[in-house]
């Protein structure tokens, strides 16, 4: 039971990680500092993710630590998969060339 719980709380992880990153992304783009956005979301999520993989480490829930955590990041690894198959975006049209000028401007 306790396993399921961990593995829960790593899906959680990842979905919060990779969701967030994949957001930050596309606001990045757009934005006039996507810098801003991007260190901000870094932070933040990893921030948070290491966090919480701390508190499983250090929790005292009767089972081995190393145990949790190997379970915790297969939680976090099966939302990465999750995430990038919601995620993902169809294929675009690529733009064609325009032609160059022979002249110099």
């Amino acid at each position: 039971m306790i396993f399921l719980l961990v593995l829960g709380i790593g899906l959680g992880l990842g979905a919060m990680f990779f969701g967030g990153l994949w957001w930050t992304v596309n606001k990045g783009v757009m934005s006039a500092h996507p810098a801003v956005y991007l260190l901000t979301s870094l932070l933040l999520r990893m921030g948070l993710t290491l966090g919480g993989f701390y508190l499983i480490v250090t929790s005292d829930l009767g089972q081995p630590s190393w145990q949790l955590l190997l379970v915790c990041l297969f939680g976090f690894l099966i939302a990465r998969f999750i995430v990038t198959r919601l995620t993902k975006v169809l294929p675009v049209k690529p733009i064609e060339a325009v032609e160059e000028s022979q002249h110099a401007p």
